[in-house]
C-alpha cells in the first residue's frame, strides 16, 4: 500500500512511540488522525505538524466516543487506509505484594486499555476500511497493533501488562483470517526496551545498564526504528496474520 496521500489513526500518537509513527507517516505524505488522551502533547505535535493532522482527545475504550471519532477523521481526510495502535498502559503489581494480593481493578484497567480498547479500535477502523474502493494487490486497508515482548516473556509485576499484550498476540492471526475476506491485514508487533517518554523517566544511568542487556545493538531502542518497521508493514502487502518482535535478541529476566 502507498503512504503519500493516504489516511492513517495513530492511537496514543501524541508521544513515544505513537508519536514517531506520526512523524514519520506524515514525512512520507500522508493524512493523519491522532487519538489520544493527553491533549497538550498531542495539539502540540498537531500545531507543529499543520495541515495534514488532526488530533481527537478520546479514550480508546469509548465505544460512541470513538466511533464518532472515526467517521469525524474520515469526514476530514477521506477513506481510512490504516491504523497504528500505539495507545496503551502499564502497572507494575505483584499478584502477592506486600499490600495483599494483585488488585482486581488495575488488572481490570490494564486489561480493558490495552486489550478491549485496542479491539474497540481495530474493529471499528475494520468496518470502514471495508468500504474502501480496493487499490494495488485488492488491499482495502492495513491494522498495526503494538504488543510488547512481555506477551513471550514477561517479568515478576506483569501479569497484568503481559496478558493483555498476550491477547493481542494471539487475536492477530485469527482476525487476520476474517478480514482477509476484505482486503484488510492485520499485524502486530511486539517491543522491546525502547527510549520512550517513560524509559526517560528512569535515571540515565539504568537507562544504558537496561540498553547494555540487548545483545545487538547493546542500547534502548529509537522510537523512529519502531516506526519504520511501521512503514514497511504497511508498504509490504506480504505481511499479514504475524506478530514481529523488535528487541535486538533480547529476552528478559524472571525480575
Amino acid at each position: 500500500m502507498h503512504i503519500e496521500q493516504r489516511h492513517f489513526i495513530v492511537t496514543g500518537g501524541g508521544s513515544g512511540l505513537g508519536e514517531a509513527v506520526v512523524r514519520r507517516l506524515h514525512q512520507l505524505g500522508a493524512y493523519i488522525t491522532i487519538f489520544d488522551v493527553n491533549s497538550k502533547v498531542s495539539q502540540k505535535l498537531k500545531d507543529e505538524l499543520g495541515g495534514r493532522v488532526e488530533f481527537f482527545c478520546l479514550d480508546i475504550c469509548d465505544e460512541v466516543g470513538a466511533s464518532s471519532a472515526i467517521d469525524q477523521a474520515i469526514l476530514n481526510f477521506g477513506g481510512l487506509r490504516g491504523t497504528v495502535n500505539c495507545a496503551g498502559i502499564s502497572v507494575g503489581e505483584r499478584v502477592i505484594g506486600k499490600d495483599g494480593p494483585h488488585k482486581i481493578e488495575s488488572f481490570e484497567r490494564v486489561l480493558k486499555v490495552n486489550l478491549i480498547g485496542t479491539f474497540n479500535i481495530l474493529r471499528l477502523s475494520a468496518d470502514r476500511m471495508q468500504e474502501n474502493v480496493p487499490e494495488g494487490d485488492g488491499e482495502r486497508g492495513v491494522i498495526i497493533n503494538t504488543a510488547s515482548i512481555a506477551a513471550f516473556d514477561g517479568q515478576i509485576g506483569q501479569s497484568a501488562y503481559a496478558a493483555s499484550k498476550g491477547g493481542l498476540v494471539s487475536m492477530t492471526l485469527p482476525i487476520a483470517r476474517e478480514l482477509a475476506r476484505s482486503a484488510i491485514r492485520v499485524m502486530t508487533i511486539a517491543p522491546g526496551l525502547f527510549k520512550t517518554p517513560m524509559m526517560e523517566t528512569l535515571p540515565e544511568d539504568v537507562q544504558l545498564s537496561l540498553g547494555n542487556l540487548v545483545p545487538f545493538p547493546p542500547r534502548l531502542g529509537y522510537p523512529s526504528e519502531f516506526a519504520l518497521l511501521v512503514q514497511h508493514i504497511i508498504e509490504n502487502s506480504m505481511l499479514n496474520g504475524e506478530t514481529i518482535r523488535l528487541d535486538g535478541a533480547v529476552r528478559l529476566s524472571p525480575r
